[in-house]
This record gives C-alpha cells, structure tokens and sequence, in this order.
C-alpha cells in the first residue's frame, strides 16, 4: 500500500521553519490540501510563496499564536472555509530552550509545557471534535481523521541544560497515547514522530554557536550523520495515510540509532 495522502486536507503548524515547513511541503507534492500555520507571518509568505498561485489552490497560510483558543477557532474555520473538511493535524510547532535546574525563577519548563505541549492538545481537542462532526452520521467509523504529533529521543535521554525541552517531550508522548484512546472509538488515530538530530532551525543556530556539537552527534549516531528534515516527513507521511490504518498510540523514533547508543552528556535536539 502507497502511503497516498492526495485529496485529503491538512492542517501543519510551525510550518515557517524547518521539519515544519519540510512536511507541509511534503504534504503539498503529495496532493493534500494543505494549511501551513505558524506564528511567523513574514516567513510563512517568502517560504510559501511559490506555493500559493490562486483562490483556487490546494495551499493556504495561517498566521497567528496557537497559545490563543480563538486562534485555534481561527485556524480551523479558515481550513474548513477552504477545503470543507479537515483529515490530517500535524503539531510541528516546537520550541527548545535551555534551563537552569537550580534557578528557581527559571520559568523554561512551564513555558515549553505550554508552547509544546499544551498548545499541541488544546489544537488537537479542537480538530478531533471537527473530524468526529465529519462522520457523525457514519456507525462505527473506522478513518475519521489521524493526529501527528512531533517529539523528540530528549524525553528519554537525561541532560540538564534540556530539562525544559525533555519534559515537554515526554508530556507530549503521553499525551499522545492517552489521546489515541480516548479517540480510537471515533475513527482517529494519534501517533507521534520522536526525531533525534534533524538540520532543523533551532539545530542549524545550535551548531553556529558549537562548533564541537556537529562531531559529537554525528559520533554518537550509528548512521554517522544528521538527518534532513525530508527524512522526518516520510514518517510522518505513513502515519498520516491510511498505510497505517492499524497504527494508533504509537511513537516512532526517527534518530539514526542514537538512542540505542546515546549516553546523557549529549544533547539530543
């Protein structure tokens, strides 16, 4: 079976940037109606702008902070306006920032709770509802709609500087199974893709200012090197196509190894 998506609609968030934009794309040439949405206005326009020709075209851009629940209102009437339906919510927006585990008003970990983890469930809850509407009048619905959330190998890796960032990774992993049975009786399937070192925005600035952490990873990452991007829409493709039909509550690891190896001194992005 292909891991055909064509005619179904997407929703893509943090599709400015990186793995983000890298799967919207993917979505894109794969024949999906597609709505990147990111709060990064001007970059969403330079890095869509081939993409969008016509009223009339499989392509629409959302910008606004997902934080907010009218934006997450916003988001979806806009999707719906366009393209009648929604199948496919990507939560692609994702922050890392550093943390200082004995500064007791360092606030990284409530912030990226909320920015990574809780904004991914409140659009989530939203779309749900919207996909079960879409079949409402179907018994037992066996495909109402599929739920990709991005984590990364850092919820199981222990580092103190990415205290924040690996906490709400593993939120997110949980929530990703707790949401895939609370939704499996609606026809919805929620996974997650958990990447490791992807060339993505945040690694790129990583690198420019450690020089050493580009060795590092590519020595402890059995496949010697740093995956692009591309390489994370294909998993998150199969899991958004009716390939994985039989696939929910799952999280599929996309690292090169590293977790089999990995030790804690290094830091997983």
């Amino acid at each position: 079976m292909s891991f055909s998506i064509a005619g179904k609609t997407a929703i893509v968030t943090g599709a400015a940037h990186g793995v983000g934009l890298a799967i919207a794309r993917r979505f894109v040439e794969a024949g999906a109606n597609v709505v990147f949405a990111d709060r990064d206005e001007d970059a969403l326009r330079h890095e869509v702008e081939g993409l969008v020709d016509d009223e009339d075209g499989h392509v629409r851009l959302f910008a606004g902070d997902l934080r907010e629940k009218l934006t997450i209102a916003n988001l979806l009437s806009l999707t719906v306006d366009a393209f009648d339906q929604v199948d496919i919510l990507v939560n692609a927006s994702r922050q890392v920032l550093k943390t200082d585990p004995l500064d007791p008003d360092d606030f990284s970990v409530s912030t990226l709770l909320e920015q990574n983890m809780m904004t991914a469930l409140r659009l989530s809850q939203a779309t749900a509802k919207r996909m079960i509407k879409q079949v409402e009048d179907e018994e037992n619905p066996t495909s109402a709609g599929s739920i990709i959330n991005l984590s990364s190998i850092a919820s199981r890796r222990a580092h103190p500087d990415l205290l924040a960032y690996s906490v709400s990774s593993a939120a997110m992993d949980q929530m990703t199974r707790s949401l895939a049975v609370a939704f499996a009786p609606k026809g919805i399937r929620v996974n997650a893709v958990a990447f490791g070192s992807v060339m993505s925005a945040s690694l790129k600035g990583a690198l420019r200012d450690d020089r050493e952490m580009r060795e590092e990873i590519v020595d402890h990452t059995p496949l010697k090197r740093i995956a692009g991007p591309g390489e994370v829409s294909d998993a998150v493709q199969y899991l958004a196509s009716d390939a994985s039909a039989f696939v929910t509550g799952q999280i599929l690891t996309v690292d090169g190894g590293r977790t089999l190896i990995d030790p804690a001194c290094v830091p997983a992005h």
